[in-house]
């Protein structure tokens, strides 16, 4: 008992901290299972993509009344993650448990740096008769009481790029936000708040289509999964809450170094085969 009131508090802390950094709390959950409480890698991230699910769908519902989630753009490029989710979780049972902790670590100092970088913010025309346009790849969002218009560009690599994006997340039990934005933002050139929403609308649908693979395969544990699922929501929405009254950037920054430290620490229990 007193093991899963432990997991729950750090499970509050992993939302807490994803929510800060825009990580999301599987960046936390993974390493806090896997090196903190010695649960099997498979179960970890089984655990982690149920509480993306749960973390990405509260906040999707209120993007999507605000007008800002571009719903075709995502259900298009949700063919692509739901593709590579589904991929990745079969990939998944055949790695060693090492190797996905080696895998995690890269993916994540990657996740790390594209998170810090300088965002530009798009703003494309619409050009008549591109495959955008065919696709329907196009809209509007508010921005201080202005209707904007955008369009997507270059569908293909996007597209491409989103599989990716999907593969980690169900190889790696991690929302793969970052990936997603990488796509639409400086790929598919939409604007930075329509990137970041519409994939948080996508984190949630990609991380079902690789969660019933694990749970297909036994590796969703109840016990392990309730604590993590509740803290992890808890942790977002207390997260969400202080963004409003901190200073975001010296923020991101410190928790970047944190995340960075923690990364090093996986590499390194990966190549020394700890994980089990």
């Amino acid at each position: 008992m007193s093991e899963i009131i432990i997991l729950f508090f750090g499970a509050i802390s992993a939302g807490l901290l994803g929510s800060l950094t825009g990580l999301g709390g599987g960046v936390i959950i993974i390493p806090l299972l896997t090196l903190g409480f010695g649960v099997p890698m498979h179960y970890a991230i089984g655990a982690s993509l149920i509480s993306v699910i749960g973390t990405s769908s509260g906040a999707a519902v209120a993007f999507v009344k605000e007008g800002f989630t571009n719903m075709r753009v995502g259900m298009f490029l949700e063919i692509a993650t739901t593709a590579g989710a589904i991929v990745g979780a079969l990939v998944s049972g055949m790695l060693n448990p090492n190797t996905i902790g080696i895998i995690f670590a890269s993916i994540l100092l990657l996740t790390v740096v594209l998170n810090l970088k300088g965002k530009p913010d798009h703003q494309e025309p619409l050009i008549k008769g591109s495959l955008e346009e065919k696709l329907k790849l196009y809209g509007t969002f508010p921005d201080k009481g202005v209707l904007k218009h955008y369009s997507a560009r270059n569908t293909v690599p996007g597209f491409f790029m989103m599989m990716f994006a999907g593969a980690m997340s169900g190889l790696l039990g991690i929302g793969s936000g970052a990936l997603k934005v990488l796509a639409m933002d400086n790929m598919m050139k939409l604007p930075f708040k329509v990137s970041t929403t519409t994939s948080n609308f996508m984190i949630g649908v990609t991380a079902v289509a690789s969660a019933l693979i694990y749970f297909q395969r036994g590796e969703i544990i109840p016990v392990i999964v309730a604590p993590v699922l509740i803290g992890v929501v808890i942790g977002s929405f207390i997260g969400s809450k202080t963004l409003m009254v901190s200073k975001t950037k010296k923020l991101k920054v410190f928790f970047a170094i944190v995340i960075t430290i923690l990364s090093i620490y996986m590499m390194y229990n990966g190549i020394n085969k700890s994980f089990r």
